[in-house]
């Protein structure tokens, strides 16, 4: 690829995570719009769905996805998830019940998983060869998922409030036309044409162990209770369907997920910081919302607009993620950076929120989070990418946005219990949803108790992050260095030797590396036949 080219390939790539995930968080601004026009009657009830089956069929595939590219090559892969992702667009706009909204939304996601996650991939294949890879590209990344995670539900609102809510759907389809064609015509990435067997067992039981897991997170304590039988239900579901799965990549020639990688300390340190980080930021931009429309009665559009702090610390540490690389951070120095940066602004939360905080304080304290979000976002993929064997770049990159959904669920759950539970054991009514019935002197007790609740979750936020601080710790020192360092295989133009991760050889000093890579390469060719090049040089190698 030309530098024009690969210049378009990584703006169509950021235009793609926007659409991705524009489309997870926009439509819970315009339910209200939808129920009304398609299901006045039963709508409500089946609003849950509507939001969950993107989320279910995105996660169900990711695992698929890696796996996919690493057999077939991106550019394929990528294209069809868009395709795929504007029929859904498509007949998401075009349903005439909630019946047939909810199934194009589920069509959607499968698209949407792969957008949001094949792009990274196709990220990593747009640097030149020979250049220093500078993080630009997946921190980039990693900064525009993060934006629109933030600033999705606010344009929602504002796309259900002046138009038909059907154009959340139909704005689609121009601007992923244009991506598909550009991808079609710009993209040159490399083709596989060894075909090798998919695990589709192994795939299938990834997506029931998913979708159980999100089900029994979204449903639990909202729903139905945690004790009750399609709770437990699905519990077991999740932990058959897991004990299934790990036996599979066990014992699949081709797994989806080769449990090899936890194998790499920087693959499984980061896999478990990136599924912290997603709990984490669920837990900042969803209870913060929450704070302030039950505590302090701002409406939810309104309410929207506070995570542009957020969005725009999130940016700020992207713009300054280069230089300090430039000056020698490494991927360990931001993921210990980051995490301590979040930490503190969760515990600036618990600390701070009260029933009268000022609304500044609450938007400088976003910004601090969005900073250390900011600081993670690309980080922790391009750790992952240049820890990964360059056979399973795909199934890697694909990896840590399947840990990072598991996270959102988890930590979703895990904090509304905490909200839920403190509440009820401290406040009057109790039940959270009593409290806007609650007048004078009974509704000051229940906000403040509310509020107790919510600093609460602030500091189980705090403590998540602590914890990712502590992983982040025992990240290798040398992980920023492995990124320039290469085998004497790859050197000598063979695959990394037994899947091990690019890079395995900082120690080696670059005079010794281009000796081995030599050797092996001179070693490599048949009895007989000249090397083309110089007697000379050929023995000072």
């Amino acid at each position: 690829m030309t530098e024009t080219q690969r210049k378009i390939g990584f703006a169509v790539c950021l235009v793609t995570i926007v659409l991705a995930l524009l489309d997870l968080q926009i439509v819970s601004a315009a339910t209200i719009p939808i129920v009304r026009d398609l299901d006045p009657a039963h709508g409500i009830d089946k609003i849950p769905w509507l939001i969950s089956a993107y989320a279910l069929a995105s996660a169900a595939m990711l695992p698929l996805y890696g796996k996919l590219c690493d057999v077939h090559g991106p550019k394929r892969v990528f294209t069809a998830a868009i395709a795929t992702f504007l029929l859904g667009s498509a007949l998401c706009g075009a349903a005439r019940s909630m019946d047939q909204l909810i199934a194009a939304r589920a069509l959607q996601g499968l698209g949407g998983g792969g957008l949001m996650s094949i792009t990274m991939v196709v990220i990593a294949h747009l640097k030149g060869p020979g250049k220093e890879d500078s993080g630009r590209g997946a921190n980039a990344g990693g900064l525009v998922a993060g934006g629109a995670m933030a600033v999705g539900p606010w344009i929602g609102g504002l796309l259900a409030d002046h138009t038909n809510w059907r154009w959340i759907f139909y704005v689609n389809l121009p601007v992923g036309m244009v991506v598909l064609v550009t991808a079609v015509f710009a993209l040159k990435l490399p083709e596989h044409h060894v075909r090798r067997p998919l695990d589709y067992l192994g795939a299938g039981l990834a997506a029931g162990f998913s979708s159980a897991l999100l089900l029994m997170t979204d449903w639990g304590g909202k729903k139905y209770g945690w004790a009750s039988p399609q709770i437990v239900g699905l519990g077991f579901a999740t932990a058959v369907t897991l004990a299934l799965f790990l036996w599979r990549q066990l014992r699949a020639p081709e797994p989806v997920l080769p449990l090899s990688l936890f194998k790499v300390r920087e693959l499984r340190l980061g896999f478990a910081v990136q599924a912290i980080l997603g709990g984490a930021m669920m837990c900042a931009i969803y209870y913060v919302l929450i704070y302030l429309q039950v505590a302090r009665g701002i409406a939810s559009s309104s309410a929207g607009l506070f995570l542009v702090p957020l969005a725009v610390g999130l940016g700020a540490a992207g713009l300054l993620t280069g230089p300090l690389r430039a000056r020698g951070w490494s991927a360990r120095t931001f993921t210990l950076s980051g995490t301590a940066t979040t930490a503190l602004a969760f515990a600036l939360l618990a600390t701070t929120t009260g029933p009268d905080t000022s609304l500044w304080l609450i938007r400088a304290e976003l910004l601090l989070a969005g900073a250390g979000f900011g600081q993670l976002a690309g980080q922790l993929i391009l750790l992952v990418q240049d820890s990964a064997p360059r056979h399973q770049l795909g199934v890697a990159t694909t990896s840590i946005r399947f840990f990072q959904t598991l996270g959102n669920a988890l930590g979703t759950a895990a904090f509304g219990t905490v909200l839920a539970r403190f509440y009820a054991g401290h406040g009057p009514g109790g039940d959270i949803a009593a409290l806007p019935r609650l007048t004078g002197a009974t509704r000051v007790a229940g906000v403040q108790a509310f509020v107790d609740a919510t600093q609460v979750v602030f500091w189980g936020g705090a403590g998540l992050m602590g914890v990712a601080a502590v992983l982040a710790w025992r990240l290798p020192k040398s992980g920023a260095d492995k990124a320039g360092s290469v085998t004497g295989d790859e050197l000598a133009g063979g695959e990394p030797a037994g899947g091990r991760p690019i890079g395995g050889l900082s120690e080696v000093s670059a005079a010794r590396r281009r000796a081995v890579g030599a050797a092996l390469k001179s070693d490599r060719e048949p009895a007989g036949r000249p090397s083309g090049r110089p007697a000379k040089h050929r023995e000072s190698s």
